[in-house]
């Protein structure tokens, strides 16, 4: 599963853009915000299977406004940013993506719930937020998200990632970890 989710041209597209956002930082001192999302999958009889890095990108373009919005005083709370969805929508990851392709729902125990993260810091630049989907039901589960609000179908979505299918059925679960860096220039 590793190797083909690694192989994939959107897993090297986020890769090489991660290097070019470093380097760019390093020569030009420019500020900037990088991802991450892993995974790890809990099957019903408790066996777990490091899923490793499943994508490297996309942060879109209303996670960046509602940020900038809160920074303004407007009634966004960057806190919010602390539900993780999945679906199975295999869409290519944008900027411009605004929700999840094809958000589960009925897969998910409990029902269009997204799972509340559990926050930290791991460093002074970063943010992490790790969460844990529950399924009954089986589902290929290929997209992620991070968005403001628990119910599935709203809030605004800060990052999007789709990855190579991970098979679920019932009693399993995904743990998400996703981790947004920010680093300064100067």
């Amino acid at each position: 599963w590793k190797i083909r989710n690694t192989l994939r041209v959107a897993f090297i597209w986020g890769f090489i853009q991660n290097l070019i956002a470093m380097l760019v930082n390093k020569v030009f001192g420019i500020t900037v915000i990088t991802s991450e999302l892993r995974g790890v999958l809990v099957k019903a009889d408790g066996r777990s299977f490091d899923l490793g890095v499943l994508s490297r990108r996309v942060v879109t373009d209303a996670g960046v406004a509602y940020i900038v919005d809160d920074w303004d005083g407007g009634a966004n709370v960057i806190d919010n940013f602390n539900y993780h969805g999945c679906g199975t929508g295999t869409n290519a990851e944008a900027a411009g993506d605004t929700q999840l392709q094809t958000e589960c729902t009925t897969a998910l125990n409990p029902d269009s719930t997204r799972a509340t993260g559990t926050k930290t810091q791991p460093s002074a630049n970063q943010m992490r937020t790790v969460g844990t989907l529950t399924f009954d039901a089986s589902a290929a589960v290929t997209e992620h998200g991070i968005l403001t609000q628990a119910a599935t179908g709203g809030g605004t979505l800060l990052d999007r990632s789709q990855f190579t299918a991970i098979n679920v059925v019932s009693g399993d679960s995904i743990q998400f970890t996703y981790t947004l860096t920010l680093t300064a220039g100067g």
